[in-house]
């Protein structure tokens, strides 16, 4: 629903408050300000560099693997023409963000921040991760330029992800299990800001999402931002036009961010972000921010938030430990209150089917988080004209998720 006129563009913000309309900000000790001026003037600077410019699009292109492909989905672009009326059924392109380096979209951001974090003569690195790419990112980029690396990720996810945890141990991190709350993402992110506040001196906190105090909402989505970028590029080259859709999945949401955010004033072009359903909304197990919270302060910004009826932040849910949080970034929650993307979820069910079926049409095994989005292509796809350009952002593979989801079929590995 949109609650405000449209502005004259959607790509202007955050303002000097690090707002995003009532979302943002910046809520966090008085400890931390300080770090976090430092940081928006350190990130400022980096952009007005061109060496910092020079030195992301180098180390993007000969470490990371960039561009990443846009592929066209043939097989399952035809699966999916096969269930809709004549001459309806969409055209599906993944952009390959699993082909990165480590394995997801997590690097792209990490790339930035760790460069950053050299230019301010920061030596330690400390990280949250959930589904443990932003971790194996993380700990890639510490190994890269010779940084320590300490990575807090909740001990239910150390289980779920233990083929991430190995490699993040490989790489020379550290890997805190964090045992309190619900041991998952929200509090790998508690114990990570505990951590910084402790030891300021050192320390960069390389957040993964576009969510926690301003400016990492905004500095996040910048550097993932050249997912839109090449994707617009590769599309016209490719078909002579904009895409008419775009999907992502939606955790903290930067992978969707990334794709979105270069589109949002290109008003002809639908977008869809994804959340996690879990057992299905009304169960109460889920972690669907939009479609199931309200608005509250968690980890340094205003967004939407699982919240119980006393206002503490409830237990979220999901198949995929990389969208298991209680929140949305900022941006994400202003582009739902205007109504210029639409949020839909996605349950553990369909998400598991969705794997399945990108894993025997495409030869391509998704990670879950994305597989969230790919199970609202199948329904969203035979809806649209055959001319329709749909473009799914495939964030991540799924070797990381290979024994949860044998697990789950009964099969042992």
């Amino acid at each position: 629903m949109t609650l405000n006129p449209a502005p004259n563009s959607f790509r202007t913000g955050p303002d000097e408050r690090g707002r995003f309309g009532i979302f943002g900000g910046r809520f966090v000790a008085e400890t931390l300000m300080p770090l976090i001026l430092d940081l928006e003037k350190a990130y400022a600077d980096a952009k007005a560099d061109p060496s910092f410019k020079a030195d992301m699009e180098s180390y993007g292109t000969h470490y990371i693997g960039r561009p990443s492909p846009l592929y066209y989905a043939e097989r399952l672009t035809e699966h999916l023409r096969a269930q809709a009326p004549a001459g309806q059924g969409a055209k599906i392109f993944f952009k390959r963000e699993e082909l990165n380096h480590t394995g997801s979209h997590k690097v792209n951001n990490v790339l930035g921040q760790i460069l950053l974090a050299r230019r301010m003569g920061k030596p330690r690195i400390i990280a949250e991760t959930g589904a443990g790419q932003h971790g194996v990112a993380t700990a890639t980029l510490c190994a890269r330029f010779g940084l320590k690396c300490v990575v807090y990720m909740g001990a239910v996810d150390v289980e779920r992800q233990a083929p991430n945890v190995f490699r993040m141990k490989m790489l020379g991190a550290e890997v805190i299990p964090v045992q309190s709350g619900t041991r998952t993402l929200k509090d790998a992110m508690n114990e990570a800001l505990r951590d910084w506040v402790t030891n300021v001196s050192d320390t960069f906190y390389c957040i993964g999402t576009v969510a926690g105090p301003h400016p990492y909402p905004a500095m996040v989505r910048d550097f993932q931002s050249v997912i839109g970028i090449e994707t617009k590029q590769q599309m016209l080259e490719m078909e002579g036009r904009l895409p008419d859709s775009l999907i992502a999945c939606i955790g903290g949401g930067s992978n969707a961010m990334g794709l979105f955010h270069p589109f949002l004033d290109d008003r002809d072009v639908e977008i869809f972000g994804v959340e996690a359903a879990g057992h299905g909304v009304q169960s109460g197990l889920h972690a669907a921010s939009l479609t199931g919270g309200r608005p509250g302060v968690l980890h340094g910004n205003r967004t939407y938030l699982l919240m119980n009826e006393d206002g503490q932040i409830a237990d979220a849910h999901s198949i995929s430990a990389g969208l298991d949080y209680p929140g949305i970034g900022p941006e994400h929650a202003w582009l739902h209150e205007m109504g210029r993307v639409t949020y839909l979820s996605a349950t553990d069910a369909e998400t598991l089917e969705a794997f399945k079926l990108c894993s025997m049409l495409e030869g391509i095994i998704p990670a879950l988080e994305p597989a969230h989005a790919l199970s609202k292509v199948m329904e969203l796809a035979p809806t649209k004209p055959a001319e329709h350009l749909m473009v799914l952002n495939l964030s991540g593979r799924g070797d990381k998720d290979i024994p949860q989801v044998a697990q789950i079929f009964g099969q042992t590995l």
